[in-house]
C-alpha cells in the first residue's frame, strides 16, 4: 500500500511529477509544487483532457483569455485538450500537491 503524502523529496528546487498508475488511455500523476510557476510566456497546450485535484497547498492557474483560478486544498477542475493554461502561483511556504489524472476522451 503506498500513501500519495509519504516520501515526499527533500529537494524541490524542480518540480516534482511522478506517474502513479499509466495505460494507453489514462496516466495518473502526483505533482509536487513549492512557489514553481509555468515558466514567463509558456503555456500547456495537452493532447490529452487533465482532471486535477489539489490535494495539500494552494495554487492559482491561467486560462489564456480568461480569469486566474484559485484552487486550494479539496479544489478540482477538469481541462480539456488543448485548452491552453499555466501555472500562475504556487504556494512558496508548503507544498502544494496535486493529483493528475490525463485522460483521452
Amino acid at each position: 500500500m503506498n500513501n500519495i503524502f509519504a516520501e515526499l523529496p527533500n529537494n524541490l528546487e524542480q518540480e516534482v511529477f511522478e506517474t502513479l498508475i499509466s495505460s494507453e488511455v489514462v496516466k495518473v500523476e502526483r505533482i509536487i509544487s513549492k512557489g514553481h510557476t509555468t515558466g514567463t510566456g509558456q503555456w500547456y497546450d495537452q493532447d490529452l483532457s487533465e482532471w486535477v485535484m489539489v490535494l495539500k497547498g494552494a495554487a492559482k492557474l491561467v486560462f489564456e483569455g480568461g480569469e486566474p483560478v484559485h484552487l486550494i486544498e479539496g479544489s478540482y477542475i477538469n481541462i480539456p485538450a488543448h485548452q491552453k493554461h499555466r501555472v500562475e502561483w504556487t504556494d512558496p511556504n508548503q507544498e502544494t500537491i496535486w493529483l493528475a489524472i490525463h485522460y483521452s476522451e
